[in-house]
């Protein structure tokens, strides 16, 4: 038998056909069209759209960065505003899920059980993440306009594409398991 130990966010394409076993039931193209849709699943699907874009700004910007198309200031007041803003949003976010919405959800389909040991174990590897990223973030603030700067720039965007990789992984992972139990059983009891 397989264990949440089996399927780490780093090297993880996706979940086991196990843990799918209520997205047949609610496939993704139906979910916006399902009554218990609007309200809770639809602000959760926009908060990880919001972490998504948020990701993407700050991609598109150490590109550009690197290419030396944005100005250093410019750069680092977008880089200081968004890479605090995803840092802190997703911290604040998997504490309200760990502490809150998983227990209850977990008790809604015992089949899902493994698919919530797997999720907390992603958000305790995304704290790791989200500290290197954080930490290499500050490094590239710290420094002026040099190839020293430069070197940190480069480094950051390869954080930055590794960080995105995991991070869509877990958001698409969490996604085909939450929204479909919550469409099957309704948001009472959650909020």
């Amino acid at each position: 038998m397989n264990t949440p130990d089996d399927y780490p966010l780093d090297s993880r394409e996706g979940l086991p056909e196990a843990l799918q076993v209520l997205l047949a039931d609610y496939p993704k193209a139906g979910w916006e069209a399902h009554p218990n849709f609007s309200g809770l699943v639809a602000f959760w699907l926009e908060r990880h759209l919001m972490f998504r874009n948020v990701l993407g700004l700050l991609e598109a910007d150490v590109q550009a960065r690197i290419d030396r198309s944005i100005d250093p200031q410019t750069y680092a007041k977008r880089l200081g505003r968004y890479g605090s803003n995803l840092v802190q949003g997703l911290h604040g976010h998997h504490q309200i899920e760990d502490g809150h919405y998983f227990p209850i959800l977990k008790g809604l389909d015992a089949r899902l059980e493994r698919g919530f040991e797997i999720l907390d174990r992603d958000h305790h590897a995304m704290d790791g993440l989200l500290d290197r990223f954080a930490r290499s973030a500050n490094a590239v603030l710290s420094e002026g306009d040099d190839d020293r700067a430069r070197e940190h720039t480069v480094r950051f965007g390869r954080e930055c594409a590794g960080f995105a990789r995991m991070l869509h992984r877990h958001l698409d992972d969490e996604e085909q398991i939450i929204v479909p139990v919550i469409l099957k059983n309704g948001a009472a009891g959650l909020a």
